[in-house]
């Protein structure tokens, strides 16, 4: 079985129900905050006319990051995304306006021409792939399509989760292996997920003193700069 193939199966068993509704207080505190670094992140690295950049979100989901990006003002046409799965491809493409190119199938697939992007997005994708050969190709692929100058923009958790095999955590040093030619720098973002949703349960605002503490968060922001 191809590594792709084995991704859709272990999509197929997971069970998650309304975990990550954003009606969830501890759903809408995490993506905010990853919003909000986000936001920064693209100031500092100089993309304040995001009007003018092209993006490629690989592992695009339902749609719900790209929406954001609109939202921020990046122009529908300027979007590009790629969904292994055809139920979630189908979904973005139900809410998502015409003008974004979605691609449904494996990324590494894609006909699409080198130095094409200013920022390839990947979010949550690496965690899910135990292939580490096909995690190369795949890192290969997206540092092919950055133009120079350009960034990959990577959120991902690097503390694994024992009650999951169907996930590991990617730490930074593995990040730096996957990119090497890249300028990394990154922030530690994210309340563990069992802790938030066990402290949102007492109060909402909870989520934000827990997260005070760097060693509570899991995740992590990392912008990849291509020389």
């Amino acid at each position: 079985m191809s590594e792709p193939e084995a991704l859709a199966e272990r999509y197929a068993r997971r069970a998650v129900g309304d975990r990550y509704s954003l009606l969830r207080p501890d759903v809408w505190h995490t993506v905010q905050e990853r919003q909000r670094a986000m936001l920064r992140g693209l100031v500092r690295h100089g993309f304040v006319d995001v009007a003018h950049c092209r993006l490629l979100e690989v592992g695009s989901g339902a749609g719900g990051n790209l929406l954001e990006l609109l939202r921020a003002g990046f122009r529908p046409e300027h979007l590009c995304g790629v969904e292994l799965l055809p139920e979630r491809h189908a979904a973005a493409r139900a809410v998502l306006p015409e003008s974004v190119t979605l691609h449904a199938g494996d990324a590494l697939a894609l006909d699409l021409p080198a130095a094409s992007f200013d920022i390839v997005f990947v979010s949550t994708v690496f965690s899910s792939l135990l292939d580490d050969a096909f995690q190369q190709r795949l890192a290969a692929a997206m540092w092919q399509w950055l133009k120079p100058g350009g960034v990959v923009l990577w959120y991902d958790f690097v503390v694994g989760n024992p009650r999951n095999p169907d996930v590991r955590g990617v730490p930074l040093s593995r990040v730096r292996a996957l990119f090497p030619a890249g300028r990394l720098s990154a922030e530690r973002v994210t309340l563990a997920p069992p802790i938030a949703r066990a402290v949102t349960r007492v109060h909402p605002g909870l989520y934000t003193l827990f997260n005070l503490l760097p060693p509570l968060r899991t995740h992590v922001l990392c912008w990849i700069a291509k020389p």
